[in-house]
């Protein structure tokens, strides 16, 4: 008989799980619509990266850009179903699901800047809106940014009675981009996507809202001529898991993902606005860019704010007063620092 040491059987011991893990890991199908060269894009090749080596090949992520797996209105079944375990869908996505409150989001003209709305997301506002998608199945990760929505159509949009009358695409049947879209005086089209372009090339839609790095890495300069800043509405992701599945992870795997995605969800922030200001550059070239003057910009507020206050019932009226009181308290910090600031001159 072969006698064993009992220092060559700790080795063993301690060796055969890494093992186990490098033969069999983990593997995290991570699907979204959009193109790799977006920050949320990036931020998932980030999270990636930071998992891969973190749990030193437990996990493997494996990305799907471009809804190569699942398309726009497929991804969120195919998540529920479990046949993929990650998803980042646009936040309008989710009240077709059942969970209307994620349009607070889209109200128009609620958030003053990008500070406004990282502090509803990191709020107990962010944490009760999460909350309602575990009886769907699914867990909510992190928050992440893409930007404010601007308008372009064919035609210079400026003030709001140029909206009359246009097909205008919007991303989900979603009760607030409906509203908005109709209190202007145009037609909600719903398009996903994957659907966008050749909707826009075919006269199925007039015109759309999307971020200007969506814009641009959709390719929509080469199908709209006019494209207005008009920071009108927001456009942010929620990064989802499968609930059984993330349940049945190992509690150490579960924490280094939470940290990775914390981490990833911080670079992603930090880069959105700059791939939204780059983008702008390249679209300068191809698309005719309209700024709207201040008293327009009003014209635009007045018209839009009473979209709060119809589906007010719809996303919640606590959920909406909060926001407002976080808006208010940020605009009071701002004013408190700037003060500070002439004070010490």
């Amino acid at each position: 008989m072969i006698k064993f040491s009992k220092a060559l059987l700790t080795i063993v011991a301690f060796l055969l799980p890494g093992l186990n893990y490098a033969a069999d890991p983990i593997v995290i199908k991570f699907s979204y619509v959009t193109a790799p060269n977006t920050p949320k894009g990036k931020a998932a090749e980030t999270f990636k990266r930071s998992v891969e080596i973190d749990t030193q090949g437990r996990v493997k992520i494996e990305l799907y850009p471009n809804g190569q797996l699942y398309k726009d209105n497929e991804e969120m079944g195919a998540l529920q179903r479990g046949a993929v375990q990650m998803l980042a869908p646009a936040l309008s996505k989710f009240s077709p699901l059942g969970v209307d409150e994620f349009g607070l989001f889209d109200l128009p003209y609620i958030f003053p800047n990008k500070k406004a709305v990282y502090r509803v997301m990191d709020s107990d506002v962010g944490k009760r809106i999460f909350a309602k998608l575990e009886p769907k199945g699914m867990l909510g990760l992190a928050y992440w940014d893409n930007g404010f929505k601007q308008v372009s159509a064919n035609k210079a949009i400026i003030r709001v009675k140029d909206f009359k009358g246009l097909k205008m695409r919007i991303q989900a049947s979603n009760k607030v981009l409906e509203a908005q879209m109709r209190i202007l005086g145009a037609k909600p089209k719903i398009f996903s996507a994957d659907q966008q372009y050749k909707a826009l090339k075919e006269g199925a839609a007039d015109g759309a809202e999307n971020t200007v790095s969506n814009f641009y890495t959709l390719k929509l300069y080469e199908v709209q001529k006019h494209l207005t800043l008009s920071n009108h509405s927001y456009l942010g992701y929620a990064v989802v898991v499968n609930k059984k599945f993330w349940e049945k992870l190992p509690r150490d795997i579960r924490t280094i993902l939470e940290q990775d995605m914390k981490a990833a969800t911080e670079y992603q922030r930090e880069i959105a606005q700059y791939e939204n200001d780059q983008a702008l550059i390249q679209v300068m070239r191809a698309t005719e860019i309209e700024v709207l003057p201040e008293d327009i910009r009003r014209e635009w507020t007045k018209a839009l704010l009473p979209v709060h206050k119809e589906v007010e019932n719809i996303v919640g009226k606590d959920n909406l007063r909060a926001i407002y009181a976080i808006t208010a308290q940020l605009d009071k910090e701002e004013r408190e620092h700037k003060e500070q600031i002439y004070k010490k001159k």
